[in-house]
């Protein structure tokens, strides 16, 4: 059975001078593997719920797969040391991957594992298609819908989120976890599963932006990113290659646009690169 991603601990509570006993909920941390026709390719600490899309989003931004349709089979267990995603892949994709794990030279603490160059680690991203412009109040709209959808961090105030939201439907689908790649990765899963494009709303990120997600993000096919945080230098840099539009530190009195600013606009109506 796949534990719950919460639970509640003790803990001891001090408010000055005076202790209280009580519960806390947290939420769940959990190893969880990636495996491909039984071979393991990554081991992820994530939050589990939503593990399909997981797997799924994990497995389109490492571009490991095109589309969910070349995982033939996608299989949630519960293991003794965690969880493991089991999926089998189309004959081509798995001939693709297995080429690629013969290049690898080994294991990286720097939280970019399976890079064996410094090229490879800060690839180019695609670069994502023409989009409408959204306006200054659809901006904040969008950021103002994330915190009633959040449900485990209302519980826990202690996991990331990642959104999408449109001008026509508000939010489509929110997905949580305790790291914030796996967030989006999930919402990744989601929106590919649901055959949900990206080029249409805003996505939305409870975290900062590194270069990692904006990577994510282009491989998604969003062209506008709005985040609670600011971004970094490379995250900045990477999005300017890829024609998207970062936002950052978007607030409920405005936000701070650090490319392509054009696609925030009083008017809705035109179309831009």
């Amino acid at each position: 059975m796949i534990p719950a991603p919460a639970l509640s601990v003790p803990r001891i509570a001090w408010r000055g001078d005076a202790a209280s006993n009580g519960l806390r909920t947290i939420p769940r941390e959990s190893p969880v593997a990636l495996t491909y026709n039984r071979a393991t390719h990554a081991v992820m600490l994530a939050t589990p719920a939503d593990l399909e899309d997981f797997a799924i989003g994990f497995s389109l931004s490492e571009g490991i797969v095109h589309n969910p349709a070349d995982i033939l089979a996608l299989d949630v267990l519960s293991v003794p040391d965690g969880i493991e995603c089991r999926m089998d892949l189309q004959a081509d994709r798995l001939e693709a991957l297995t080429r690629r794990q013969r290049r690898l030279t080994g294991p990286s603490g720097c939280g970019l594992c399976g890079m064996d160059s410094l090229a490879a680690a800060i690839r180019p991203a695609p670069r994502v298609p023409n989009c409408q412009a959204f306006t200054p109040a659809m901006v904040q709209a969008a950021m103002q819908a994330m915190p009633a959808a959040q449900a485990l961090n209302r519980e826990t105030r202690a996991v990331h989120a990642a959104a999408f939201w449109t001008p026509a439907s508000g939010l489509i689908a929110l997905r949580e976890d305790v790291g914030r790649h796996n967030a989006l990765d999930k919402l990744s899963g989601a929106l590919a599963r649901s055959g949900i494009a990206a080029s249409d709303g805003l996505l939305l990120l409870s975290s900062r932006v590194s270069v990692e997600m904006v990577q994510k993000a282009a491989t998604l096919g969003a062209p506008v990113i709005v985040a609670v945080s600011a971004p970094t230098s490379l995250a900045v840099d990477v999005a300017t290659a890829a024609g998207i539009t970062l936002i950052g530190v978007a607030r409920t009195d405005g936000f701070e646009v650090f490319t392509y600013p054009d696609r925030i606009t009083l008017r809705t109506n035109a179309h831009v690169a």
